[in-house]
Order: structure tokens, then sequence, then C-alpha cells
């Protein structure tokens, strides 16, 4: 079953990690996981553009390393990159030492390919040990969510994915997306509408 909304006593658990940002601001978060995969993250890149919109992409290292030159696309366009491991590790079946390596590699191909330092994270399927967050929050910052679009679920139907992704968002919203090759189908079927219901509510979207 897909959340699309994170409940409160979640994001309670875990105070130090972002869920949201203020509502005050009318914007909107757009984040997009697991690439560069190319077909789809240039596919997304061309619909942020047509909407003059921006995004924070939160990139799987070994991904830069295999697609330099669409990670430098993202870049070039003004997103933001993010990390996002190397390897896509799941913290809770990884020991710690062995994560900490794969965030750390993940960081360094952002740095080896696009030249950028970054200071975002997002754990893969969101999670991670207590003792990883802690290492990692020195000098990072955990980047979460609070409205998960569920885009790689192929079992859920393409409108109903549509319709409580634009019911669950709201201004200060963090919204994840992916640009994988998984949500290659689906995305061309929820995207565009999604991002034109934000235009003309008249919401801004911002990086992280």
């Amino acid at each position: 079953m897909v959340f699309h909304t994170v409940p409160n006593i979640v994001q309670r658990l875990f105070p130090k990690r972002i869920w949201s940002r203020s509502p005050e601001k009318n914007q909107i978060y757009l984040t997009f996981d697991d690439g560069p995969v190319p077909g789809i993250t240039d596919y997304v890149l061309n619909e942020l553009a047509k909407r003059n919109m921006k995004a924070t992409f939160f990139m799987v290292g070994d991904n830069v390393g295999k697609h330099p030159l669409l990670a430098r696309e993202v870049c070039s366009e003004n997103h933001v990159v993010a990390n996002h491991t190397f390897h896509h590790l799941n913290g809770w079946k990884t020991k710690k030492q062995e994560y900490l390596n794969d965030f750390l590699e993940c960081d360094r191909m952002i740095q080896q390919v696009l030249g950028k330092q970054t200071c975002l994270f997002r754990p893969p399927y969101g999670l991670l040990t207590s003792s990883q967050a802690k290492e990692i929050l020195k000098t990072h910052s955990i980047i979460m969510w609070n409205m998960l679009s569920g885009d790689y679920d192929l079992s859920l139907n393409t409108q109903d994915i549509l319709q409580k992704s634009i019911e669950k968002t709201t201004p200060g919203s963090v919204v994840l997306f992916h640009d994988q090759q998984k949500t290659s189908s689906v995305l061309p079927k929820i995207l565009p509408t999604y991002l034109d219901e934000i235009q003309d509510q008249g919401w801004e979207t911002a990086t992280l």
C-alpha cells in the first residue's frame, strides 16, 4: 500500500529529518530519486523546462558514473543534485560502515563528475538506522518527503496515482517522484498533468 502522505506520528519520531517546508511561501519542492537514467531523466528535464520549474534530483552515484553527460545536463539547467547513496542501499539491511562508505562514495562521484559538493542526502526506501543517520547528519541534511506519488508501484492505476498526488500536495510539500527505468512508462501519464495542476494553482516550485 502506498501512503501518499506520511503520517504525522512518523514525522515526529524523526524530528531531525526534513519532511516538508513552511507553507507560507506557497512553494512546492519537487524531488526525483534514483537517476540519472537515459530516456526518463531527460524526459523529466524537458517537462520541467516547458514550465520553467525547478527540482532536486537525488542521484545514485553509480548512475552518475554511468551517465555523466545526463547528470551534467541536470546541473546545467539549474536543478539541484543530491546524494542517494552509490548503490541504492537499504540502510536497515546494511552494516553501518558499509552504508557510510557507500554514502561517501556517492559524494565523491558527484564531486568528480559535476564538480559540486552536496549537503543533502535522502536514504533509499527512506530507511536508515539511527547510528547511520547520526553520522550523516554531521555533514548533510537528511531530506525525506511528505507526499509520495507511488509512481514506482506498477500495480497502481495511473489515474489514481495522479488524482491522489494532486489531492495530497499542498504548499510546502516535499513531493517524491522517481526518474528510473521502472517509472519510464508511468511518468509520461502523470507528470505533465500534475505539473500543470501545480501551475494552475499558482504554486511555485523551488529546490531544497
